[in-house]
């Protein structure tokens, strides 16, 4: 079999084409060394090994023999990861985004032999159709143009790099912001809010943790103004419609990416790891707001579905599960959620009659189909029905003359009996790259569990999941940023350090050992030192020590991710509260001015660096628990009870980790047991009431200062 240098790569994306007839090059000097020998444009792809037309391009184009002779021919060819390297997809989708007006994955990029852009896009149909050009007629096109105008190219290149770099490296003007700005975050999104269906968009719809949590952040500070209360209510509804929609994966827990439809019925079926971490700890604060079972058990389930299918054997979380999988009909063929729907015949094969009944009455499985109207265009989904739920199990014991309990005793063993069942299929696509940011954010999502749910495994998974980054992608003080069969050659980026401290302080407020909050303050010192803009405030998503990125780029658009520099500017703010650090706090203040212009113009936008600005604004909070881990576990249970999200835990263990504490924190030092017993000390600025000893006194403590 044919292959090329991608043979040797570690990337399952880039693996995926180590068999086509393009002649690929990953991204590095090799590459760039024979597009400058040559005189040959470079073609730049870049995608992920889960993105749907990502595989339909390769299909089409990239196993095209006659297409891949244009490539190898004209080009120097590259193929790049957007998970390995998000510095290099940074860059040149800023550039696409800019010139096109979109973007999206595959992208394909046409650079000078010095990597500038000239001309960019996304997917290419392999032939020319519906008035648009074939990718072909592309790769002619660009070919003739670099030969008759050569010189024409290389000054766009560098024009666009010098726009690029003006655009991106200038600092913003600061402008002036406060709690007003965070009211108008509120009333942005409020317009955006759908009030029949959640969610903040038509179609189609994502889940975008990050404003979830802002709106309970918003909820949390202004607990009794209606806006307050209407933030609450637009993130608990949204929740509750998305857990109820088929983005959930009812049978196996987990979410699909976003769905196609407004209803949340028809999700793009890929599976994310961060969607994961983001969704189990949005989950998780509205059951501390609400102490609504069906979020705790949400959440609960997002977590099993990562320990039972996202987690290598050392520890580490796995990235994505492909969209597509073998149709039963047809197994040398794919399918996108050929692994998650049903027909009706399949369900009743299965189930007794009466389960059966039930089981489709509730999920809304239909005869041919339950696709909503307008979400199925190419027939796909004819005869195949996405599991989402239609009924209460109080409805439909009050309709059957049945308890509740009979109810969800049905529908759990249907479920277990159909999870085994679909068990049997061929599983979709794995990408067992395990990614240092994304692992960070699971950290959190299951440390959060540990707290929230006072669950001791999700402790343990958190743990070992912190010791295989720290064992495998911790090399010479700096993290490394992927592991597949070994750590990858690439240094982490400032999501990688920024999204590991995070989950690093949230495993240190779980259970209290000190080497979490010692590694965090470690890794923020690496991090101010690489990335940090001393002189204008915030972030650049990548170091100065690669010549081949062409543009530092400082993000704060909070996506499906969160952006670094939010993260960022709340890490500063909460260690630097935690440890008593001015120069931290500084830091976390100077990142939001260096956004303030964004902040204010539209911070609809930025909901993540909104609630980093509400963590400022709030004064500075501390919780501190004296005694052993065992005595404390009743006040750091009552504690994880309430929705607190602007405070911080602090341990006073009478060992390690007290003492290190003390360096930073005078008054540590002298915080211990009352009378022998575990004793809880609630502070502002260090400044503290009486300590109390049991959970109840906490409790009116808590309830007293909130």
């Amino acid at each position: 079999m044919k292959t090329n240098r991608l043979v040797h790569e570690k990337s399952p994306y880039l693996l995926q084409h180590s068999h086509n007839p393009v002649d690929w090059f990953p991204w590095g000097e090799e590459a760039f060394e024979k597009s400058r020998a040559e005189g040959k444009p470079v073609f730049l792809s870049i995608g992920y090994s889960t993105c749907h037309w990502c595989h339909v391009m390769e299909r089409e184009s990239f196993e095209n023999e006659a297409i891949a002779e244009l490539l190898n021919k004209y080009f120097v060819s590259i193929k790049v990861d957007r998970e390995e390297r998000p510095d290099v997809d940074r860059v040149y989708m800023t550039y696409v985004q800019a010139t096109t007006g979109s973007g999206g994955w595959p992208m394909s990029v046409f650079l000078t032999p010095e990597l500038k852009p000239f001309v960019g896009g996304t997917y290419f149909p392999p032939e020319d159709r519906w008035g648009r050009a074939g990718f072909p007629t592309v790769l002619r096109r660009i070919a003739e143009a670099w030969q008759g105008d050569r010189a024409k190219i290389l000054a766009h290149g560098e024009e666009m790099i010098a726009t690029l770099r003006e655009a991106t490296e200038s600092p913003a003007p600061t402008v002036a912001f406060g709690a007003e700005t965070l009211r108008d975050g509120w009333e942005q999104i409020s317009r955006q809010f759908d009030p029949e269906l959640g969610g903040f968009s038509n179609a189609p719809k994502f889940p975008r943790p990050v404003t979830l949590n802002f709106l309970l952040r918003f909820f949390a500070r202004e607990p009794h103004s209606s806006e307050g209360q209407s933030a609450r209510d637009m993130a608990l509804f949204t929740l509750r419609k998305m857990a109820e929609g088929g983005m959930n994966d009812h049978l196996g827990g987990g979410f699909h990416r976003y769905s196609v439809d407004r209803f949340w019925h028809i999700p793009h079926f890929e599976k994310m790891l961060y969607d994961q971490a983001l969704l189990a700890s949005s989950y998780l604060d509205a059951y501390q707001i609400n102490r609504d079972p069906r979020d705790a058990a949400t959440a609960r389930d997002i977590l099993d579905y990562v320990r039972r299918d996202m987690t290598s054997p050392e520890g580490g979380f796995f990235s994505a599960e492909d969209a597509d999988s073998p149709l039963p009909e047809n197994p040398q063929e794919k399918g996108e959620g050929a692994f998650y729907v049903w027909t009706q015949a399949e369900i009743e094969n299965a189930l007794t009659p009466d389960a059966a009944a039930l089981f489709n009455r509730f999920y809304g499985v239909e005869p041919a189909g339950n696709a909503p109207e307008g979400s199925d265009p190419h027939g796909e989904f004819y005869g195949k029905n996405t599991l989402i739920q239609r009924h209460t199990s109080e409805e439909l014991a009050a309709a059957l003359g049945k308890t509740p309990h009979e109810i969800e005793a049905s529908l759990a063993e249907s479920r277990r009996i159909l999870l085994a069942l679909r068990s049997q299929r061929p599983r979709p696509h794995l990408d067992d790259k395990i990614i240092t940011a994304w692992n960070g954010l699971m950290i959190s999502a299951f440390a959060r569990a540990a707290q929230v749910l006072d669950d001791r495994q999700a402790l343990t998974d958190a743990e070992r999941a912190a010791t295989f980054i720290r064992q495998n992608l911790y090399q010479e003080g700096c993290l490394l940023r992927s592991y597949r069969e070994g750590a990858s050659r690439v240094g982490g980026f400032a999501d990688d350090y920024a999204f590991l401290i995070q989950g690093l302080l949230d495993l240190y407020e779980a259970g209290g050992k000190i080497q979490w909050l010692k590694w965090a303050e470690e890794l923020q010192r690496t991090q101010d030192n690489l990335f940090a803009d001393i002189a204008h405030g915030g972030y650049f998503s990548v170091t100065a020590d690669d010549p081949s990125i062409l543009v530092r780029v400082k993000e704060d658009y909070d996506g499906a991710e969160p952006s670094p520099n939010s993260v960022a500017a709340l890490n500063a703010l909460r260690l630097g509260q935690m440890i008593d650090d001015a120069t931290l706090r500084e830091r976390g203040e100077a990142t939001l001015r260096a956004f303030s212009a964004q902040l204010t113009r539209m911070p609809s936008a930025v909901p993540q660096l909104l609630v980093a600005l509400d963590q400022s604004l709030s004064k500075p909070r501390q919780i501190v628990l004296a005694g052993s881990a065992e005595a404390i576990r009743p006040l750091l249970r009552e504690v994880h009870s309430h929705f607190l999200p602007n405070k911080v835990i602090l341990f006073a263990d009478g060992g390690e980790g007290q003492a290190w504490l003390g360096e930073a924190v005078e008054f540590i030092r002298s915080v211990g047991p009352v009378n022998g017993k575990a004793a809880a000390y609630v502070c502002e600025n260090f400044t503290c009431q009486a300590p109390v000893t049991t959970p109840e006194a906490l409790r009116e403590l808590i309830a007293k200062k909130g």
